[in-house]
């Protein structure tokens, strides 16, 4: 892997640096959506570990049997993240499972630097329509950054 590879999962892992000091939000905004018609804190924080939890548990393992990454219908995917959030798990224990989830996912990106780097599919797609790039376990990564910071200038907005 290169050292441009190594810093975008390391860039991933320090998200949770960010996201320990939510542990500090105050219970009465946690569960509010951050505008209307959007999730709350706690949905976010929710969404994002069930996609991680969704690449260790689905993408990888594709990934490792020579398939490519499929994903799911993403309106359905995050409401039942949001129902999790929402079914009286505490701020804290969401907060716990969301790092340990991510800091594994880290775990396992940084000991199958191949694994990570592989070109595959997404969604029967070779690359990016966006940017050309071919597809990968990384590129995804890459993607989930700027998605991380997306919702942490939402969150942002609030706390």
């Amino acid at each position: 892997m290169t050292s441009l590879g190594i810093s975008t999962i390391l860039r991933y892992k320090e998200f949770t640096e960010w996201t320990d000091t939510l542990h500090e939000v105050h219970e009465s905004i946690w569960l509010q959506p951050i505008a209307e018609k959007k999730a709350s804190v706690g949905e976010i924080i929710s969404h994002l570990k069930n996609w991680d939890t969704y690449l260790i548990s689905t993408i990888i393992p594709a990934i490792k049997n020579g398939q490519g990454m499929v994903f799911p219908d993403f309106n359905s995917f995050n409401e039942k993240a949001y129902n999790y959030a929402r079914s009286g798990i505490s701020k804290d224990r969401l907060l716990d499972e969301f790092k340990q989830t991510r800091l594994g996912l880290v775990d396992i990106l940084l000991a199958n630097p191949d694994l990570a780097a592989k070109h595959v599919t997404a969604n029967g797609v070779e690359t990016c329509p966006h940017t050309g790039t071919p597809y990968s376990l990384l590129y995804i990564i890459h993607e989930f950054n700027d998605h991380d910071n997306h919702h942490k200038s939402q969150i942002l907005t609030v706390i």
